[in-house]
């Protein structure tokens, strides 16, 4: 067996739950878990432990965590990512000091509520698989806090 951990940088379109289930096909050990969670839309460093390995996730779990993301303005979807139908548009687009100004009110704590197609388990199920299934998922709004927000670029021809 296998013992030890690795860095996966988990694609795009599917779970993490998915990811550990190829990396064990791969080494050959019935044993393996995950620090955290990323969504299937999402791509990222998705630290995998295998077999003995997996005893020391308790102990290394940390709530900070880092994200890069693009927001597409003018769109609004189903799902609140990319994989929804577009259900509404705007032609309505924010310039960069706006977008600078408003980024101010995020940062410290706030409550925040997590997306209906979100990984969070909801009664042992994720949101995303209770969402895509038709059922209303009750998500209670969390509080978070956000050390800081940096706008990198904005990409007029993309609305991005």
């Amino acid at each position: 067996m296998k013992h030890g951990w690795l860095n996966l940088d988990k694609p795009i379109g599917i779970s993490s739950a998915q990811a550990v289930t190829q990396v064990k096909k791969i080494f050959d050990t019935k044993k393996a878990g995950h620090l955290g969670t990323l969504d299937p839309l999402a791509s990222g460093v998705l630290p995998i432990a295998l077999g003995e390995a997996t005893k020391t996730i308790p102990y290394l779990f940390c709530d900070s965590k880092a994200y890069n993301f693009t927001i597409k303005w003018g769109e609004q979807r189903t799902t609140d990512d990319l994989d929804g139908d577009i259900i509404s548009t705007s032609d309505i687009r924010p310039e960069y000091n706006q977008i600078n100004c408003a980024i101010e009110n995020f940062i410290g704590e706030i409550k925040q509520t997590p997306p209906q197609f979100s990984a969070i388990k909801i009664k042992g199920a994720r949101a995303y698989k209770l969402a895509r299934s038709g059922q209303k998922v009750n998500i209670k709004p969390r509080q978070v806090k956000i050390h800081e927000l940096k706008l990198i670029s904005v990409d007029i021809i993309n609305n991005a």
